[in-house]
């Protein structure tokens, strides 16, 4: 059963007085529970292909449903209360909030979304402990490793309980051991969570333990 399905995507981009094109009549269809890898070039695009399937940016034309929401008709104001609610992203690049606590960057969707602190606190905490920072809590970022901001971010994508993890290169900022441990991680998080997930990456290793592997290319998505 498809959960995520995008048809004819256009993405242009003004350049120096000039169209490029980025996305060109892409098609996407993934299963409920199905983790995927796109791969491809630097700057072919994969980026901007996340950011429009989790509604950080919005197509020129075509059409992106999750589920049964279809964000291409959404208001923008419905579509951030949509990504917050049901969009999990992780990026290469943590993007942690270096004045607060690992915690706290954790409880962050939850205090965007108002849900209680006797809610927020304890699930945060959870999801820490579960990713293996139960003795990093009041640390922030810059007290953490590499791999232990990025395990913060998993966690953080996840409090919310999402349907879908979006990650754009998430071990490309890490060390080979590093990578291998967070991509072991975002495939048991997958499992455990039940999530549909899309990972794009450089990382070979990542790539094969997806159920999947696409390729971007001239705009394009094509099987491995």
């Amino acid at each position: 059963m498809s959960f995520l399905e995008v048809h004819g995507i256009v993405k242009t981009y003004a350049v120096g007085g000039q169209t490029l094109t980025v996305l060109r009549d892409l098609d996407l269809v993934v299963e409920s529970g199905e983790m995927v890898a796109i791969v491809g070039a630097s700057g072919v695009g994969k980026s901007t292909l996340l950011h429009i399937l989790g509604g950080l940016d919005r197509a020129d034309t075509g059409s992106v449903a999750i589920g049964e929401t279809k964000l291409t008709n959404l208001p923008d104001e419905a579509v951030v209360a949509f990504r917050n609610r049901h969009v999990g992203f992780v990026f290469q690049f943590h993007h942690l909030l270096p004045e607060f606590s690992a915690l706290e960057n954790v409880e962050m969707p939850m205090r965007i979304g108002r849900l209680p602190m006797a809610t927020a606190r304890p699930q945060a905490e959870a999801l820490l402990r579960r990713v293996g920072l139960g003795d990093r809590l009041t640390h922030r970022p810059g007290m953490l490793s590499g791999g232990e901001q990025q395990r913060t971010a998993v966690a953080r994508a996840l409090v919310m309980q999402p349907s879908i993890l979006l990650a754009d290169e998430p071990t490309g900022d890490l060390d080979e051991a590093t990578a291998d441990a967070l991509h072991a991680l975002l495939r048991e998080m997958h499992r455990t969570y039940e999530l549909t997930s899309v990972i794009a990456t450089h990382n070979p290793r990542l790539a094969a333990s997806c159920d999947r592997i696409l390729r971007l290319e001239g705009g394009q998505l094509h099987p491995l």
